[in-house]
């Protein structure tokens, strides 16, 4: 079996009222469309704290001033075979400011406000719960 390429992404959970924001993903995106997600993107800043950041201004319209980061997890592998890729995961964890209404960009469908346990009831990109899970204490 051939090596499979390793991509490393963020994914920010945001949070407000011991609820955790998921993201349905739209047509519009690489992969996992119709899935549940967190705000999710590659690694193009200097860090992934950065870009989790930016991912967050970006998919829902939310300043910096608008969060505050409460976590950041060890990053975890999420092999998918059938795309060929190993996602090098890097979970962080951001509490919204009271007041703040998130916006979808065209990258989501629709957003779900959930308590942690309905993640895996849901449709969910792979390792979400996982991701989660290495975050969660500090919620």
């Amino acid at each position: 079996m051939a090596r499979l390429k390793t991509t490393p992404v963020v994914t920010a959970f945001v949070t407000r009222d011991k609820r955790v924001l998921l993201l349905k993903r739209s047509s519009e995106v690489g992969s996992y469309q119709g899935h549940w997600a967190g705000v999710s993107g590659f690694i193009e800043q200097p860090s992934a704290r950065t870009q989790a950041m930016t991912e967050i201004n970006e998919e829902l319209a939310v300043a910096p001033s608008q969060i505050s980061l409460e976590a950041e997890g060890d990053p975890l592998t999420v092999v998918d075979e059938a795309l060929g890729r190993a996602w090098e995961v890097h979970p962080f964890l951001f509490a919204l400011q009271p007041g703040v209404h998130p916006q979808l960009d065209y990258e989501h469908v629709d957003s779900r406000w959930v308590a942690p346990n309905e993640i895996t009831e849901l449709t969910c990109v792979p390792g979400l719960y996982e991701a989660w899970c290495r975050v969660a204490d500090r919620f």
